[in-house]
């Protein structure tokens, strides 16, 4: 398959109204592979096509917010809002500097979550319950999931209507994948029946190595259709980008990074997960 091969999916459509946002979680359970850096740059590029976008950043170590600008210090997180602490999410949405893209933010607060969670009634549910009230708002809503299966992943996959899951080009990442899908599966059993995998997103690719030519190869074999056409490749880009708290996409636009991530956001609505 070739990583640009960008012709098959046309530039969408504009749309004539706004929401029901369709809630779509980016989750892995293994770190460094992409989860971030996808969520702000599809994202990004969602927005760049017209879309309203709401990015929720759902790890304790606040990358998303701080990959788009966003300050989590000072300000209500995702925290108070999964407490009760504040119940209005428009009190914790903030805007990026991308037009269309709004987040809510995360911060180290978020890691006590779980333990608070625990004993709450119907505790996998409290995500959706939040994003409920601001759905009708936006066009697509992304959960940038923390690297485990615990109890604030087992949230988002339950307030989701589709998954993504960023994969590694490197052979060990293609081990942890098996539990992961199991974890959907119970989720879709005993939760949200109608979660669906949408996608699995190879990243940071290499085309110059074997290595990462072979573990494409085994990932097509695995879940054949479920591979997502679009290839993002490796590149020192994603690092200055975060840095300077842009995505790639408006960082630097004509950069085969921020092309992949556009073809990305052409694929989903040419596959219908995203309107």
């Amino acid at each position: 398959m070739s990583t640009t091969n960008y012709h098959r999916f046309p530039v969408p459509a504009p749309l004539e109204g706004t929401g029901p946002a369709r809630i779509i979680s980016m989750c892995n359970q293994k770190g460094g592979v992409g989860k971030t850096t996808t969520t702000i740059n599809l994202g990004a590029s969602l927005a760049q096509y017209g879309r309203r976008v709401l990015c929720v950043d759902f790890d304790p170590q606040g990358a998303l917010s701080a990959g788009l600008g966003i300050s989590a210090h000072d300000e209500p997180t995702i925290y108070e809002l999964l407490v009760g602490a504040v119940k209005d999410p428009h009190e914790v949405i903030q805007h990026s500097e991308v037009e269309g893209l709004d987040v809510i933010p995360a911060n180290i607060d978020l890691s006590a979550a779980e333990v608070h969670l625990v004993t709450e009634v119907a505790r996998e549910q409290i995500l959706a319950s939040v994003l409920r009230k601001v759905r009708n708002e936006y066009d697509v809503i992304i959960v940038d999931c923390q690297p485990s299966l615990g109890l604030l992943t087992v949230n988002a996959l339950t307030a989701s209507h589709g998954v993504i899951i960023p994969l590694e080009c490197e052979f060990f990442a293609l081990r942890g994948v098996a539990l992961l899908v199991e974890t959907i599966e119970k989720v879709q059993d005993r939760l949200n029946p109608s979660l669906e995998l949408d996608g699995i997103l190879p990243t940071m690719f290499d085309g110059r190595t074997l290595h990462s030519r072979e573990v494409l190869d085994r990932v097509y074999d695995a879940f054949g259709d479920k591979v997502f056409e679009t290839v993002i490749g490796k590149t020192v880009k994603f690092p200055d980008a975060s840095v300077a708290g842009v995505p790639i996409v408006e960082f630097a636009p004509n950069h085969n990074a921020a092309e992949a991530y556009r073809q990305l956001a052409r694929e989903l609505v040419a596959r219908g997960a995203v309107a």
